[in-house]
């Protein structure tokens, strides 16, 4: 009521009276018992929409303990409730991710955090319409969408146990001496090359290990899951290869591996298909970038001998080239710096001479004349320091020679080729 009091009071006033509701505001036990806090005020209604804040006391949310009862799980409800919150306002993406969007307190409170536009005419505050924002709607999504009691149980427990299990899947790759894991039945094609959202089902083809390459894995919900084990760097060989023809999913694979590193949206909320692929957390996708700046990087393993004398034991340009490979060893060089045990490089999105240089090449262009040292020149280097790459080729066989593992994506279905190869 005194909310209400306040914006009937400042109706019709200049923009900046808004500045009068900042602060918290008791809302009563009608309305889901619940503090707003206006933390902050727009002073133009074209400037930045202003932030607020309700806090749901814990016997109102009501959350079961068994829900919240580890880090794990509670980022799982609180990616839950932030969609739930949100879900007339926003998509939130399939990655399950700590957020400051809803966060759930030790006492078992929630907290959603939210902006709001708050409406005018002209400079001119609209009160009975923010009234009614802060009022009649809000309430209504606090009710709906951050009270255990209004959600669909059985979708919220299945989007724990699937981020529980992802996660559950990630630490156990050390002990298990893989690097990622892609398990059988996933969907790793996406609708469409600017949506993250999964293909429909019946137009993807699940995937499924070569029986040389399985791996099997218990998890805490789903029990034995079966899937592609790639195997982290041994002090003689860290190389896994994808090949294939054109159109036959290589990138899509190497892709579902880059977003490994997150847990997905699962259950019944928004299946991604790729709940069950799970990566080194320190992996670090690696390509070319025409432009980037570097600023103090030791690229010498990489570049050396550079025209007039340039230093690259201490690098720096605001214009890096991708055909010279100094963006490209700049990124490798800032990943291992960071601890990046794994490497994750596609063909397509890399500078060619940094990669390979063929025999015919090596005779006309050579020594002193050729700065650049090639990518497969430093893999044992990399074993040794037990670094891991698992890169998407289709254009030379010359990594054969050092690869320990060679998949073939045929159709969008693996196999392995290494003998072959």
């Amino acid at each position: 009521s005194d909310l209400a009091a306040a914006l009937r009071r400042i109706d019709g006033r200049g923009y900046k009276a808004y500045k009068d509701i900042e602060g918290r505001w008791q809302m009563g036990a009608q309305q889901g018992g619940y503090v707003l806090c206006v933390d902050w005020v727009q002073g133009d209604p074209f400037a930045s929409p202003s932030r607020c804040r309700v806090v749901v006391p814990a016997g109102t949310a009501a959350l079961p303990p068994q829900l919240i009862s580890s880090r794990t799980r509670r980022t799982a409800v609180c990616d839950f409730l932030t969609r739930s919150f949100g879900a007339a306002v926003a998509a939130s993406g399939q990655h399950v991710l700590e957020r400051t969007s809803v966060l759930i307190h030790a006492d078992g409170s929630v907290e959603a955090r939210f902006t709001v536009a708050l409406p005018a005419r002209g400079r001119t505050v609209l009160g009975q319409w923010a009234s009614s924002i802060l009022l009649q709607n809000l309430p209504l999504y606090v009710h709906s969408g951050l009270l255990y009691a209004q959600q669909d149980r059985r979708a919220l427990q299945a989007h724990v146990e699937c981020v529980e299990d992802t996660q559950a899947l990630r630490d156990q790759l050390p002990a298990l001496g893989l690097v990622a894991f892609v398990g059988d039945g996933a969907i790793l094609p996406r609708k469409s090359g600017a949506c993250d959202e999964p293909m429909p089902a019946g137009e993807a083809v699940p995937f499924r290990s070569p029986d040389a390459l399985a791996a099997t894995v218990q998890l805490p919900n789903r029990g034995a899951v079966r899937g592609l084990g790639i195997r982290r760097a041994r002090l003689l060989g860290c190389l896994t290869l994808i090949v294939g023809g054109g159109f036959h999913g290589k990138s899509t694979l190497l892709e579902a591996i880059e977003a490994g590193v997150y847990n997905k949206a699962g259950g019944e909320v928004a299946g991604d298909g790729r709940e069950l692929v799970a990566t080194d957390p320190t992996a670090v996708k690696i390509r070319a970038e025409d432009g980037r700046r570097v600023e103090a990087v030791n690229i010498s393993p990489f570049l050396s001998n550079l025209p007039f004398g340039k230093d690259t034991t201490c690098f720096q340009t605001p214009d890096a080239s991708g055909s010279t490979s100094q963006a490209r060893s700049a990124n490798i060089q800032e990943a291992l710096e960071a601890g990046a045990a794994t490497l994750l490089v596609d063909e397509d999105t890399t500078a060619t001479n940094f990669m390979v240089r063929d025999a015919r090449m090596l005779e006309l262009v050579s020594g002193e004349r050729e700065p650049i040292t090639p990518f497969i020149v430093k893999l044992p280097a990399l074993a040794a320091r037990a670094v891991s790459c698992i890169l998407v080729i289709g254009g030379s066989g010359q990594y054969f020679d050092v690869a320990d593992t060679v998949i073939c994506m045929d159709a969008y279905v693996p196999s392995d080729v290494t003998a072959a190869a």
